[in-house]
């Protein structure tokens, strides 16, 4: 069934006219290039024939960089000036990669700036720079393949990538000197690659186990239209993982430090890698492993024993793809197909625990390390002009809520999480106080209702609001998320026109855990969250009731009021005020009731003196 284009930005290529495009998967572990040729969507080797280029770049000694198999030889040797895994550092802050120092065999730089940098031999790099590196190499590579300059490519990314993220992956798309046409959820990358579009409608679920990052997404093909319903996952669980508790292991039985030499760490994780490959094959493997010392320890790995070590990870993986079905509103047995992605699904008990959970063997018939790649491949040449007749519909969406802080250190969601992308949402909110000229937009990401339990993405002002009564003004907020992912927030005064806006474009993303302990959390505490609002939501009544009603005393109080009821009014105000700086909401509701009967003569008042005023001097036939 042939599926809606999705209009791309920018996208004006003559219907005939065939444009140069690739897809790339920037992986953990590995990179890959696929473009289309004679219709046919395939990976592109190097002179050597290899289809896998190793995420490994090196700074050399002369100042050259070497990316890819040579990097990777060399990686145990020169581990501090040989980056790998830099997938899982893009978009991070300084202080969540200083936080993983110890188990990653580099030297970081204490600075300033939130963008974390690298000391290698070359100088400081930053996550951003070596990924360029890494796409220069799968550029060249599909340029001399194809024969000309690319005219873009589409990236992918994993579907639980926050903004920092893959604005970063975009940075480093840009500095590499590619266009990009958008960037594409691995998942759906994948869905694309088996053809899932040409089949039955109906639902599918994309498991993605790579090096470094684990995504699982929930899609629904119906008339026409490919929809990713919900995406779960983990941006720090991964293959690497699985070494990395082989490697543990290892360094126990062997008495090999915490604190060992970064060439001694680089060798072990070398090895374990190793293990576990082989280990998809056969049901033991020898270990021969070399000390810091110089000694070697050697043994004998079982399956078993890997399988053993590893199961608490996978286990964390499937409790993703419940949540994922839980917040897709369906059933493991509704999902007709499961498609493996990910050098990491070649373990067998990948593979068990994925058919338990689905009921059903999972498709594996396309290589798991080339699959994403051959999806983005497919889009790319969508999106360059050179499918007109054979077009789809991807709908993303947005993994975490976004929206803005209002009073009382609230959030109010503009758009929430599992909606579909591009999106544009819009919301009206207004001043506070008498006479304001500005508001303060603060951006946040996250599921809770609390400011301080959401994570922050950007502050903003609006200046040169009409000075209004409070609640007079009309501030539109406008959340506009692209193709990409990527965030713009645009603040509108709707009578004069003055806004202002803001890209979001931080230089770092969530701690390993955040996204899962920020979905988790909005569930755990439920309960706990309507009551913090609806405290807040009180307070901030409280408060606009009480500075209202000051703000009228100091206007005309002396004039209306005798002493003694000016005296009554001000302790209703004092007590209100002590009632509402305690945690009882009912409390403060009753309170502000309270206060709202005993100022009612002096509200009447003014209302007969403002009545009085506009009729001195006018005849009743100027009001007919």
């Amino acid at each position: 069934m042939a599926l809606l284009q999705l209009a791309e930005p920018g996208q004006s290529a003559a219907p005939h006219q065939h444009r140069l495009a690739a897809g790339i998967d920037l992986g953990t572990t590995n990179s890959l290039v696929a473009t289309v040729r004679s219709g046919r969507a395939e990976t592109l080797p190097d002179e050597q024939g290899r289809h896998l280029l190793p995420s490994v770049v090196r700074y050399l000694e002369d100042g050259a960089i070497a990316v890819g198999e040579g990097a990777k030889a060399a990686a145990a040797d020169d581990p501090l000036n040989s980056i790998a895994s830099v997938k899982r550092l893009i978009g991070r802050g300084i202080g969540e990669i200083a936080a993983l120092g110890s188990r990653l065999p580099y030297e970081f730089v204490a600075v300033e700036s939130a963008v974390p940098r690298i000391r290698t031999r070359r100088g400081e790099v930053s996550p951003v720079e070596v990924s360029a590196e890494i796409l220069r190499v799968l550029a060249r590579r599909a340029e001399a393949a194809l024969g000309g300059e690319l005219a873009g490519v589409v990236i992918t990314v994993p579907a639980y990538f926050d903004e920092p993220q893959r604005q970063a992956t975009k940075d480093a798309a840009r500095l590499a000197g590619l266009k990009v046409f958008r960037l594409l959820s691995e998942p759906t990358a994948a869905a694309v690659a088996y053809g899932l579009d040409q089949g039955a409608e109906g639902l599918h679920a994309v498991y993605d186990l790579g090096g470094g990052t684990f995504d699982i997404s929930i899609l629904r093909l119906r008339r026409g239209v490919f929809e990713v319903l919900a995406s779960g996952g983990d941006s720090a669980l991964g293959g690497d993982d699985f070494d990395r508790a082989l490697a543990r292991w290892i360094m126990t039985l062997a008495g090999i430090e915490d604190d060992a030499d970064h060439r001694v760490l680089r060798r072990l994780m070398r090895d374990a890698c190793a293990a576990k490959e082989q280990l998809s094959a056969v049901e033991r493997v020898p270990l021969r492993i070399e000390r810091g010392d110089g000694t070697i320890w050697e043994s004998e790995l079982t399956r078993a024993t890997f399988e053993s070590l590893i199961d608490p990870l996978i286990a964390r993986t499937l409790a993703g793809c419940r949540r994922a079905l839980r917040d897709a509103g369906v059933r493991a047995a509704e999902v007709a197909d499961v498609v493996l992605v990910g050098g990491a699904t070649r373990v067998p008990l990948v593979r068990r625990r994925v058919a338990e959970l689905f009921a059903g063997e999972p498709l594996a018939g396309i290589d798991p390390e080339r699959v994403v790649a051959i999806g983005a491949a497919l889009q790319a040449d969508l999106l360059a002009g050179n499918r007109p007749a054979d077009e789809m519909l991807l709908l993303d969406v947005i993994p975490l809520s976004l929206g803005v802080e209002t009073m009382g250190g609230l959030v109010e969601r503009i758009i929430p999480r599992n909606s579909v992308i591009p999106a544009a949402r819009a919301q009206e909110f207004t001043t506070f106080k008498d006479g304001q000229t500005a508001m303060a937009i603060h951006v946040l990401q996250g599921e809770r209702d609390l400011v301080s339990d959401c994570r922050s993405l950007a502050r903003f002002d609006l200046r040169g609001i009409p000075p209004m009564v409070a609640g007079a003004a009309r501030i539109r907020i406008l959340f506009e998320v692209d193709a990409d992912g990527l965030l713009n927030v645009t603040a509108t005064e709707t009578r004069t026109g003055v806004r202002a806006e803001v890209s979001v474009k931080p230089s770092y993303g969530l701690t390993d855990g955040e996204i899962e302990t920020m979905l988790r959390d909005s569930l755990a505490h439920a309960g706990e969250d309507l009551a913090a609002r609806r405290l807040r939501e009180e307070q901030v009544e409280a408060r606009r009731s009480v500075e209202a009603l000051r703000a009228a005393l100091a206007r005309d109080g002396e004039a209306l009021l005798s002493a003694g009821e000016r005296a009554r009014l001000e302790a209703a105000l004092t007590e209100v005020g002590r009632i509402a700086a305690g945690a009882d909401a009912e409390a403060i509701r009753s309170a502000v009731a309270g206060l709202e009967q005993t100022c009612g003569f002096y509200v009447e008042r003014r209302m007969n003196r403002a009545i009085h005023d506009a009729m001195a001097g006018r005849r009743v036939e100027d009001f007919e």
